[in-house]
């Protein structure tokens, strides 16, 4: 199964995880606490893990066209609610 990873350099990392999987959760499956986080997308699945420096996320999907799709929608989001700090977010391929 294709699969994408980021580490992002934060010290909101909690926050981003819990509002993340918040916001997901009016739509999809998401279960989270203060450090870890998965959501199940119809379309792939995120998991997420914060600690005091940084958060780290790990989508994978069927396809490479479903996984654009999770990576856009997490992606997009992450963008919108760490928009005053704006932090680096880079994608690999996951190992």
């Amino acid at each position: 199964m294709p699969g994408i990873q980021t580490t992002v350099a934060t010290a909101n990392a909690s926050r981003y995880l819990q509002q993340l999987c918040k916001h997901f959760a009016h739509k999809v499956e998401a279960r989270f606490d203060a450090t870890r986080g998965e959501v199940d997308f119809p379309f792939g699945d995120c998991r997420l893990w914060a600690d005091a420096e940084q958060l780290k996320i790990e989508c994978v999907s069927e396809t490479e066209e479903t996984l654009a799709r999770t990576k856009f929608v997490v992606h997009d989001h992450l963008e919108r609610f760490s928009w005053r700090e704006k932090p680096e977010i880079v994608w690999q391929p996951k190992d």
